[in-house]
Order: C-alpha cells, then structure tokens, then sequence
C-alpha cells in the first residue's frame, strides 16, 4: 500500500510539472567590462613576502638580490639574480 501511495504522489508530481508553462526567456547578460577581458601583467611570486610582484621590482628573496624578470615568450615572469 505504502509503494502504491508513494508512486501515486511521484506521477502526480511529474504530471504537475509538464503541465506547466516554460518559464520566460532570461534577458541577456550584459557584457563584461573591456578591462576584465584584458590579458593580466606577468607577475613574479614572492614567498618571503606572500604576494606576487610586478615585473621590473628588485628584491631581496632569502637573502639574494632578484630583480623580477619577463621569460622570453613574454607570457610569464621569473626571479632573475644578478648577472656578474
């Protein structure tokens, strides 16, 4: 009996659901703003100091003196020590 009643109210739930009419078209998401689309700088991460860092800064990791570095495809950064 408990089964019966249990598929009963299952059926009668789906019949209530496509009955219903489709919920009305979502209006278009407005685009993102140009600066989000950009490509962001490479950046160099500085463990000692926990944040990334911009190209071109000079810093001392563990007691080196790096300077913040683009790779030569331009698409990412790296610490670079001093060149002798």
């Amino acid at each position: 009996m408990r089964t019966f009643l249990a598929t009963s109210a299952i059926a009668l739930g789906l019949t209530a659901c496509a009955g219903q009419t489709p919920a009305p078209a979502q209006p278009a998401a407005t685009p993102a703003p140009a600066a989000a689309a950009a490509p962001k700088a490479p950046q160099c991460w500085n463990g000692d100091a926990g944040k990334f860092m911009d190209v071109g800064v000079v810093t001392k990791i563990s007691g080196v003196e790096v300077t913040c570095e683009k790779t030569s495809d331009g698409k990412n950064a790296q610490w670079m020590g001093k060149k002798h």
